[in-house]
Order: structure tokens, then C-alpha cells, then sequence
């Protein structure tokens, strides 16, 4: 288990995380949502190890993560962040290769076959990264991350990302989320901070609200999928609408009533 408890962080005394609990199972996707400024990136630099808690603790399969030596956190999550750079001229095989430095692979090429094959990249494997898209580099770093836990293990471990979907059309939005899903079945628990909702509700199993640092509502997608939570959460109106195919909830965000000028809220 992936376990946060009353995780807290500040910046100038303001709270940015504040006193946040929340557990991941192997074997679940857990979406984290909620608007911008809500803290969704500092929580997940806590988790992932990046920085530290002030407050708190984070802990895998029971053991307290600034606690593990590198190599052992690297063997049990894998970090998807939300912006990564590349400042060498690597292909995009050697970029995916570098998801191997800290783990004992014993097939790693057929791992770098089957992750590229998953993410379709396979293609530009000997493309450099740096000439790639914005999607094509995502789906890159996709499996760049997706190597490092693709073979199968006896323990439980953890994909942590960042808005994985962020750069890509629906069509591919929706093949990461099935290549997750898949990872299910391999004792791994998904923790993924999404913008979309629709996403979430179709492909994970539960989902935690965060606003202004906090939790809003955790639980399975059905307990959370509220409208008065939701426009709470994300201070818009919204409409929950019975999916015809299959049977789930479709998510509306519903245009204001009024046309006066918007303004942006503060994040």
C-alpha cells in the first residue's frame, strides 16, 4: 500500500498541502483532481519523494519512504512527472532505456520492445527525442516510466503521473488510460493527476478532490461523482448525465446563464 498520512507542506506559512491522508492499493487506479492552484503537483512531488513533507509521512508497502535507499524506492514506483527535459541528443530508444538504470531486468530489450509497442512508438525509436511533438515526446516518456515496473514482480508497486494526457488527442488520451488499467492485473497501484473528468470516471476506480490543499471527497467514482461536490471543488456549474452506451456517468460543465466579461480566478 501507498499510504499518505496527514501530510502537511507550506511555502511562507501558507499552506500549499494541508494535513492530507490517502491510500492507494495495488491493484487500483486512483484519480487525483481538482482545480488549478489546489496543490494536485506539490502532493505529488511528496509522494514521489521529490520534496519532503514538513508534516507528516509517506510510506510504501509499509515503509517510510525517506527511509529507502534509492534503489529500493526505484524498485517500487515508478514518477511520471509533469514536464520533463532532455539536454542530450538521445533517440528515443536511449531515452526509454534510461527507465532501466536502477532495476535488474533480465530481459531488458524485449521490455523496451513491448513498452514501445504499447505506447505506439515504436516507430520512432531511433528518432531523436528532442525532434519529436509534444504528444510523441509524452508517449515517450510514457515508457520510459512504464519500463521500469513493465516486468512482473511479487510485490506490490506504484505508477505515480502528472497529467500523462495532458498533450495528446482523445484517441491516445484513451489508449494510456486501457495501457493503465492493464497494469492493474500486475499488482501495481495507478495514482494519475487528470484535468479531465469524463476520464476519470470511465477509467478509475477511485478519485480524491482536492481543493485549496485539501481533500474535498475521496472515495470509489460512484461516491464521489456528485454535482454539489463537484461545483464546490471546482466552482462551476455542473451537470451529471447517464452515459447511453454504457451506462456510466458523463460529466457537463455547463456554460454561465450570464455573458458578462469572465475573470480568472487566482491560483
Amino acid at each position: 500500500m501507498l499510504q499518505a498520512s496527514q501530510v502537511h507542506f507550506c511555502i511562507r506559512q501558507r499552506p500549499i498541502v494541508d494535513e492530507v491522508s490517502l491510500e492507494l492499493n495495488p491493484g487500483e487506479i486512483l484519480a487525483v483532481l481538482g482545480p488549478n492552484g489546489a496543490g494536485k503537483s506539490t502532493f505529488f512531488k511528496i509522494l514521489s519523494g521529490e520534496i519532503k513533507c514538513k508534516h507528516g509521512a509517506v510510506g510504501y508497502n509499509g515503509h517510510d519512504i525517506h527511509k529507502l535507499k534509492a534503489r529500493d524506492l526505484a524498485a517500487v514506483r515508478a514518477v511520471m512527472p509533469q514536464h520533463t527535459q532532455v539536454n542530450f541528443p538521445f533517440t528515443v530508444q536511449e531515452v526509454v532505456e534510461l527507465g532501466l538504470i536502477s532495476t535488474k531486468a533480465k530481459q531488458p530489450a524485449k521490455l523496451i520492445q513491448e513498452v514501445l509497442e504499447a505506447t505506439n512508438t515504436s516507430h520512432l525509436k531511433d528518432q531523436v527525442f528532442n525532434h519529436l511533438s509534444g504528444g510523441e515526446k509524452q508517449r515517450v516518456q510514457l515508457a520510459r516510466v512504464l519500463v521500469q515496473i513493465w516486468e512482473t514482480k511479487p510485490f506490490p508497486r506504484y505508477l505515480l503521473l502528472d497529467e500523462p494526457t495532458s498533450s495528446l488527442d482523445i484517441a491516445q488520451q484513451h489508449a494510456v488510460l486501457k495501457i493503465l488499467q492493464t497494469l492493474k492485473s500486475r499488482n501495481i497501484g495507478i495514482l494519475v493527476i487528470l484535468h479531465e473528468l469524463n476520464l476519470a470516471a470511465q477509467y478509475a476506480d477511485k478519485i480524491a478532490l482536492l481543493k485549496n490543499g485539501m481533500i474535498a471527497k475521496s472515495g470509489t467514482v460512484e461516491e464521489v461523482l456528485e454535482e454539489e461536490i463537484l461545483e464546490y471543488v471546482f466552482d462551476h456549474p455542473i451537470h451529471l448525465i447517464q452515459n447511453p452506451v454504457t451506462g456510466g456517468m458523463l460529466i457537463s460543465a455547463a456554460a454561465q446563464a450570464h455573458t458578462s466579461i469572465p475573470t480568472f480566478k487566482q491560483a
